[in-house]
């Protein structure tokens, strides 16, 4: 059976979600700066009551199963409920599944151990403290077949020396997950391995913070890193040697279906005031609704976002029946692969249809296109997916070994002639290609 609606139950706590996002949430974008920042009084004071309000709700890590505090929802409720998530940055860490704090969550849930669970898990669950995921390196980005960055085994402890770049949230965090070579000479995707690592660790140099677009030199919180004799204890080790690849899959694959449904909220309100604007404003004697181009960017950003909507969650509602990412690995990239591009069109046309206004700081336009080339890096780049999309698509083909391709249309004839020809009487062979 086929069915695109929500259960009545479970859609009584999304317009719940919606409303208290928009009342209680949103403004909050407007006056704090980052919801990471729990080292700042006036977030913590804030979002408190209101994860306090979620939680009563019982919607607070819904990403989580019961046993570590949460529901266990699956994916399709997920990306329903980070749909409407994604409108707020705060929104995310008032409802306990911000990233990437919730992936992080997610390895230390897997592999970490008792101790590990008690010291970091059980707090970045409660967000008593948050968390990093330092992984791509300034010489090979997203590529972990070219990192360089490295841990030695010194009896009980692991000493790692190397550089990382992009760490989100660094300079909020209590410790980072680093991903770095501990077996460079073996096959490539069996060199690495996964690390806890406490950022008051000695060696843990932020040599500076890089921001996004406009943001101001110093205040972003994208950690450029140089691990400088940093020891850890083996026990630190997330997975076995060389499982870092293994490790990493854990959080990447819910945490792209979580990112695109968050992109659809971000779509979806760039559609809202494009609509509203058109709707508004007049030029040359008419309303911008009734101009033929206007239309069509109207029309065309609707189909865009309506169709990138239903392909995630079709990939959601595929998560939930097979509980094997593995088999949907194509899926999960395509919509990665849509994303930025959907994303970017639906930010620039909405800037576009606003005039000088939507190109100003007074708008939320050009920020969202900067996102929009955000999504096209964040979890691997677009062109890699591409390629993890067609390389899938073509497991499912054999070649074809004839003189003329399969469907080459005189042969098609003559099948067709062999199947039926005996019960048409017209000349075939004087109507045929011969």
């Amino acid at each position: 059976m086929w069915d695109f609606e929500t259960d009545p139950e479970f859609q009584r706590e999304l317009d719940w979600i919606d409303a208290f996002v928009r009342e209680a949430v949103e403004p909050l974008d407007h006056l704090l700066d980052s919801p990471y920042d729990l080292e700042d009084a006036d977030v913590v004071r804030v979002i408190r009551p209101l994860q306090a309000q979620v939680r009563k709700r019982k919607l607070w890590a819904c990403h989580l199963g019961p046993d570590l505090g949460g529901p266990g929802y699956g994916q399709v409720k997920l990306g329903l409920m980070n749909e409407i998530l994604g409108r707020s940055r705060f929104a995310p860490l008032v409802f306990g599944c911000q990233a990437p704090d919730s992936g992080n969550g997610e390895i230390l849930a897997h592999y970490g151990t008792e101790e590990h669970k008690e010291k970091y898990l059980k707090p970045l669950l409660e967000n008593e403290i948050v968390s990093a995921f330092s992984m791509t390196e300034p010489h090979a980005g997203a590529d972990p077949k070219m990192f360089k960055c490295k841990a030695e085994r010194d009896g009980d402890e692991w000493v790692i020396n190397g550089e990382k770049w992009f760490s989100s949230n660094a300079r909020y965090a209590t410790f980072l997950i680093a991903m770095v070579v501990t077996h460079p000479d073996a096959p490539p995707y069996n060199r690495l391995s996964m690390f806890i690592v406490p950022k008051d660790a000695p060696g843990v140099n932020i040599l500076r913070n890089v921001g996004v677009g406009s943001e101001k030199r110093g205040h972003g919180s994208h950690g450029y890193i140089r691990y400088e004799n940093v020891r850890v204890p083996a026990e630190n080790l997330l997975g076995g040697e060389g499982q870092g690849f293994a490790v990493a899959q854990t959080r990447l694959g819910g945490g792209r279906i979580h990112h695109a449904m968050r992109t659809v909220g971000q779509i979806k309100k760039a559609f809202d005031m494009m609509c509203e604007r058109v709707l508004s404003r007049e030029t040359q004697g008419e309303l911008l609704a009734h101009k033929q181009m206007v239309q069509e960017k109207i029309a065309d950003t609707w189909m865009e976002l309506e169709q990138f909507r239903l392909f995630v969650l079709q990939t959601a509602w595929k998560i939930d029946k097979y509980g094997d990412y593995l088999k949907v690995r194509k899926d999960i990239s395509a919509i990665k692969a849509l994303m930025p591009t959907v994303y970017y069109n639906a930010a620039s046309r909405a800037a576009h249809l606003h005039g000088s206004l939507g190109v100003s700081n007074e708008m939320p336009f050009v920020n969202q296109v900067i996102g929009s080339l955000v999504m096209g890096l964040a979890d691997g780049p677009t062109e890699v997916h591409k390629v993890t999309v067609a390389r899938q698509l073509l497991r499912e083909y054999q070649a074809h070994d004839g003189l003329f391709p399969r469907g080459h249309l005189l042969a098609e004839r003559e099948r067709a002639i062999k199947k039926y020809g005996h019960l048409i009487e017209r000349d075939l062979e004087a109507e045929g290609w011969n």
